[in-house]
C-alpha cells in the first residue's frame, strides 16, 4: 500500500503534521468508518468519516465521527442552505478522484466547501481518511480545519 497519496501530498504542502495508520480494509463492512476504528484500535468518535453531499444542488464535503450520522437539516443550516442530500457514490468518486472507502477531505480533485463536526474539535488528535482504502492520517482536528478552510459546526443527528 502506498503511503503517499494526493491527500498526504496536500497535507505536506500545507505544512500539517500528521502520522499514518494502515489497516486491512474490509470491502464488505456494513459501516466502513466503524470497521476502520476497530481495525486501528481507536474509539469511533476519534475516527472521522468523509462523506460527500449536495447542498441546494452544489457539492459539499462533510466530516463526522464514524459512529454518528449526518443530519441533513443541520448540514443545510451549517452552510446557510435550504436542503441537503447525500451524493451518489459514483458522483462522489468522480468529483473527488478517490474511491468510496478511500475518500479523503484532503487533496480532492476539486476542493469543495467542507464542514467538520464541531465535537471533533474537542479531541487532541483524530483520524481521517488518507486518500485510499486502508489508510488513515492522524492529525489535530484544528489543523485539518485550517488546512481545508473548513467550518466547524453541529452536523450530527
Amino acid at each position: 500500500m502506498a503511503k503517499t497519496t494526493r491527500a498526504t501530498q496536500f497535507l505536506d504542502k500545507a505544512g500539517v503534521a500528521y502520522t499514518t495508520a494502515t489497516y486491512d480494509y474490509d470491502p464488505n463492512a456494513e459501516r466502513i468508518g466503524l470497521q476502520a476504528a476497530e481495525a486501528i484500535g481507536e474509539h469511533p468518535s476519534r475516527v472521522l468519516k468523509t462523506l460527500m453531499a449536495e447542498l441546494d444542488g452544489k457539492p459539499v464535503c462533510v466530516v463526522v465521527p464514524s459512529d454518528r450520522e449526518v443530519s441533513m437539516k443541520k448540514l443545510a443550516s451549517a452552510f446557510g442552505g435550504k436542503s441537503a442530500a447525500m451524493m451518489k457514490p459514483a458522483n462522489a468518486e468522480k468529483l473527488t478522484g478517490f474511491v468510496v472507502g478511500g475518500i479523503s477531505p484532503f487533496g480532492q480533485k476539486k476542493q469543495v466547501p467542507t464542514a467538520i463536526e464541531i465535537t471533533a474539535m474537542d479531541e487532541a488528535l483524530v483520524y481521517m481518511n488518507g486518500g485510499q482504502r486502508g489508510l488513515q492520517v492522524r492529525l489535530s482536528p484544528r489543523d485539518a480545519l485550517s488546512a481545508l478552510g473548513a467550518i466547524a459546526a453541529p452536523l450530527v443527528a
